[in-house]
């Protein structure tokens, strides 16, 4: 009995890992230079949202190419997404009925939008932009520039992402590809 009781003060190195991992995710999406030139996605709940469900993707990617063996981390991943997406919400004082409503669309979010981003990264460039223009710069007219921009930074990162050791992956260390600089985007005076 006393076993069941003290279960939530236990260790779980598994899920510390995934909780690094996501704070690394978190932290990437977050940078300023995505919400400006040369990438620009509007700085808003739902591209910030976006955002983060991408790096995270990223990463769960990177972890199922381990087979078996990633699987485990990439699922404690999705669950510390979860988690956090679950204590902001009840943070902004949404109560449980409305919770499960908006944690069940953000899981069909999460959901389709990892299928999508798969398929668009074995499909090749046109369709990588056509689907981060969709998730990311849908509700809001987007220019090529800004949508290939993105896709080029998802690439990048996919390729550094897949250099990555394993074992820096298991504890809980992750890097992505830096961004472009904005200063490129700047028309010359």
């Amino acid at each position: 009995m006393w076993q069941k009781l003290l279960r939530p003060w236990r260790h779980d190195p598994l899920a510390e890992t995934a909780a690094a991992l996501y704070r690394t995710a978190a932290t990437q999406a977050r940078l300023p230079a995505f919400y400006a030139a040369p990438i620009g996605v509007p700085d808003d709940v739902d591209g910030r949202f976006d955002l983060l469900l991408l790096h995270v993707f990223l990463v769960v990617r990177r972890l199922r190419r381990e087979g078996d063996a990633g699987a485990p981390l990439a699922q404690a991943l999705c669950d510390a997404l979860f988690a956090d997406l679950d204590r902001g919400l009840r943070e902004l004082g949404v109560g449980d009925m409305g919770l499960r409503r908006r944690m069940r669309v953000m899981a069909q979010a999460w959901g389709g939008r990892s299928v999508a981003y798969e398929d668009a990264l074995a499909a090749g460039t046109q369709a990588l932009e056509a689907t981060l223009a969709r998730n990311l710069y849908g509700r809001q007219g987007v220019t090529g520039a800004a949508a290939a921009a993105l896709a080029e930074y998802v690439r990048e990162a996919d390729r550094v992402l897949a250099a990555q050791d394993a074992r820096a992956l298991n504890l809980g260390q992750v890097a992505f590809a830096p961004l472009p600089d904005p200063r490129s985007a700047e028309t010359p005076r």
